[in-house]
């Protein structure tokens, strides 16, 4: 505790070290006729040895050495929560929180011979980072830290994250899988636990890996990432990392989820009993971009030769499975690193993606807004809606499902709708 009722944290020794340091470099600004410098490194030098700092502003020492958009989001007092909101997607309430919640997971250390920075500082930049999706030399100089200590920020903020929210994304359980089973039995798929499709993250040409493997059907550098949706676009399983080029069938074939379903861990409802003595106890809805199907996974007939009931359920299918865009939507056009092509590190970008999720989830329980002007861009020529990176596979057509338990599924549920 120092004489003013408040501990500075400083020991004696500590305060003489820098006392004599700081004696040694106004030493040599005396020699330099630096008058300013020499003032300046005085009053440093009494601030030390008296623990006492000038409070013009908060935490001064850190808005001297940084950029103009962390001094503006560190000045509560001016950086209202819209510039919050505007800047790291979030109120400052929910900032603060998630600050909260990392501090037991991150350490204070020396980036790159520099003391250490300000854990909101290092937080604040890496939200920035995805959120604007701007370059890391541009994204930098707005905090006041060099490209190496932002590379070096990010990798401890996703580690935190991951550690200080490990269950943001899980499946559904007790009264959330209640809800969600509920939800989609009104929309007619009783049992129904989410829907499922995959999104390109856009990539420069990746280096030290086989770049034909991530050129797409849009002839662009891309990552797969394959999520699971709910009907209130909460994320409940994600698995991302496999080139561009690679068929969502293979994605989801390689996937823990199928795995985990394939054991019995997921689909555990009440079972259900629909016509032709067909009983389900969970599944999934797709696009017909999967031909080739799991019997929990339940595609639309596609094709233009319909009969009354095939598009009836068609329609009703389509609509229910339209929670995926709209979750990617909100995903990566609030977290636009991810809308746009960037230059990444292959290690560390499944471990960014499955952050931002964490971070779709934990503001959607927030009850934080979206801001619908994110998904449209102004370019040269007109308005239009930002592309969402979901590429189909191009397995449109009537009857593509090879699974005989995946047709007796669908048939079951399009008679049921035809009797509601």
């Amino acid at each position: 505790m120092d004489s003013h009722g408040c501990s500075n944290g400083r020991r004696d020794e500590e305060i003489d070290a820098v006392a004599m340091a700081v004696t040694a470099v106004v030493s040599v600004a005396e020699a330099s006729d630096c008058a300013g410098t020499c003032e300046a490194v005085v009053q440093l030098c009494a601030a030390v040895t008296s623990g006492v700092f000038p409070r013009q502003t908060p935490r001064w020492w850190d808005k001297r050495r940084t950029g103009e958009t962390w001094e503006d989001l560190w000045l509560r007092d001016d950086a209202t929560d819209e510039y919050f909101r505007q800047k790291l997607r979030m109120s400052t309430a929910m900032f603060n929180h998630i600050v909260a919640a990392c501090a037991a997971y991150m350490e204070k250390k020396v980036m790159h011979y520099r003391m250490p920075l300000p854990m909101e500082q290092l937080i604040a930049f890496a939200l920035y980072r995805w959120a604007s999706g701007e370059m890391y030399e541009s994204g930098t100089s707005a905090f006041g830290i060099d490209r190496a200590t932002g590379l070096q920020a990010v990798r401890v903020v996703i580690l935190a994250l991951l550690q200080a929210y490990p269950d943001a994304i899980k499946w559904p359980m007790g009264r959330r899988r209640a809800q969600i089973l509920r939800a989609f039995r009104e929309k007619g798929f009783p049992n129904c636990f989410g829907a499922i499709d995959c999104t390109h993250i856009y990539i420069d040409k990746p280096a030290g890996a086989p770049s034909e493997n991530y050129y797409d059907r849009k002839q662009k550098f891309s990552v797969q990432a394959q999520v699971v949706v709910d009907l209130d676009l909460r994320i409940l399983d994600v698995h991302v990392g496999y080139p561009g080029s690679v068929h969502d069938v293979r994605v989801l074939h390689d996937s823990q989820l199928l795995r985990r379903a394939e054991s019995g861990e997921l689909f555990d409802a009440t079972p259900e009993n629909l016509p032709h003595g067909v009983v389900t106890r969970g599944y999934l809805l797709v696009d017909n971009g999967y031909p080739v199907a799991c019997p929990w996974i339940v595609s639309p007939y596609g094709g233009i030769d319909q009969g009354a009931d095939e598009e009836r359920f068609d329609t009703r299918q389509k609509v229910a499975l339209g929670c995926v865009e709209r979750a990617f939507g909100r995903l990566k056009c609030m977290w636009r690193l991810f809308l746009r092509t960037h230059k990444t590190n292959l290690e560390t970008l499944p471990q960014q993606f499955v952050v931002v999720c964490t971070l779709h989830n934990i503001l959607l329980d927030a009850g934080i807004d979206f801001d619908e002007n994110l998904l449209w861009e102004v370019n040269a020529n007109d308005v239009r809606h930002v592309g969402l990176g979901i590429v189909g596979n191009g397995a449109g057509g009537r009857g593509r499902c090879t699974n005989v338990e995946g047709e007796l599924l669908r048939d079951a549920l399009r008679d049921r709708l035809a009797l509601m």
